[in-house]
């Protein structure tokens, strides 16, 4: 039976060093929930607590309305998937998956139904009498979903399972997990630090940085409306560029520091006239234009990627936060105009229907809407 997760003000420590000072978080029956963040940030952590591998220090993390901060990990009918498969070398797919079901002394006539059911779920039946060395590593992956799902835990656990397998298996593999947690219906937590593979597969993710949840939303929010400026440059790629708000009677509008200005209608409240901001504008969302109807820059690099070309920008410094990694065009080669080259002067219009504005300290986002959980 698959159950709701509550974490209420969790605080993880080691010692003196307060990894996690207060978490809370709410993940719903059956969903499929992703921690995202850097190395570091706590994601694993917090996987390890609901796990109960981690003690907790502080607060509460339920499942439906039971608390479980004392529950032992065997006892909490939890299923982990782990970057290393763990898996058992000397037994083969089926004895594998059986193990689980062994240790619960499941009848056997009723354990071959359920593995014989997995099996065919995660599409490895005609592995079955194989030993693991004989497997690749997306097949060795299947046999440790399939032996975590085969139980019917209450909450499926998974860190980082893809990060062993090469590009193009990650992608097959993050397709085929988001396909059987669909089929099985259960309430799924996942970690990584990948960015695409988060926005490929979860019902919602929680970005974290240094213990802290930043924002709580569908991909496609986490995209779009980021909470805030980290949350903007970790997830995809997104240019700063300095601005002003200005608001003549009650319309409003955002002014670049050479003067270049964007009416914009989906401004909060709290963005008052006169008010510096931070102004995100992610690759896509520059359009070629004539001199004087957007912003001047040049092409000092340009990367052909299939679909897409990339150009490296250098705009004058007054207009950028300083310190980016880089500040990028992409440019759609199937709806392209004009090729640029390097050294070209092109001037960019920012698609306002698409850019994202934070308060100038970057710590939270004035656009309409914008929350920092939903």
């Amino acid at each position: 039976m698959s159950v709701a997760i509550q974490a209420d003000h969790v605080i993880k420590r080691y010692g003196d060093l307060t990894i996690i000072p207060g978490l809370s978080e709410s993940i719903e029956n059956g969903e499929f929930f992703t921690l995202l963040g850097p190395s570091g940030c706590g994601k694993t952590t917090l996987l390890r607590m609901i796990a109960g591998f981690n003690t907790i220090e502080g607060g509460e993390i339920k499942f439906n309305d039971k608390v479980i901060n004392d529950i032992p990990a065997h006892k909490r009918n939890i299923g982990m998937v782990f970057q290393s498969y763990a898996i058992f070398p000397h037994l083969t797919v089926r004895e594998n998956v059986e193990y689980g079901l062994k240790l619960r002394k499941v009848p056997k006539d009723k354990m071959k139904r359920k593995v014989d059911k997995i099996l065919d779920v995660v599409q490895i039946t005609e592995y079955q009498d194989r030993l693991p060395e004989r497997l690749a590593g997306g097949q060795q992956q299947r046999v440790a979903l399939a032996r975590a799902i085969v139980i019917h835990p209450s909450v499926l656990l998974m860190d980082e399972p893809l990060s062993n397998l090469d590009a193009k298996l990650r992608v097959e593999m993050r397709s085929a997990i988001r396909e059987v947690q669909k089929q099985v219906g259960i309430t799924t937590v996942y970690v990584t630090h990948d960015q695409e593979e988060a926005l490929s597969i979860s019902d919602r993710i929680a970005v974290m940085k240094k213990g802290e949840i930043q924002q709580t939303a569908s991909p496609h929010t986490i995209y779009t409306r980021p909470y805030n400026v980290f949350v903007s440059t970790f997830i995809g790629h997104s240019n700063l560029f300095r601005a002003t708000v200005r608001d003549a009677g009650g319309t409003k509008a955002i002014v670049f520091a050479d003067g270049y200005t964007v009416p914009m209608a989906n401004l909060s409240s709290e963005a008052t006239d006169g008010m510096p901001v931070i102004v995100a504008v992610r690759p896509e969302e520059f359009s070629i234009r004539a001199p004087g109807d957007g912003l001047t820059c040049q092409v000092h690099s340009k990367v052909f990627l299939g679909k897409y070309i990339t150009y490296g920008l250098t705009f004058p410094e007054e207009l950028v936060l300083p310190k980016q990694p880089s500040i990028e065009f992409s440019q759609d080669l199937g709806h392209a105009e004009k090729i640029l080259e390097t050294g070209d002067t092109v001037t960019l219009r920012p698609n306002a229907r698409k850019i994202n504005v934070f308060t100038a300290d970057g710590s939270h986002s004035l656009m309409e809407g914008v929350v920092r959980h939903g």
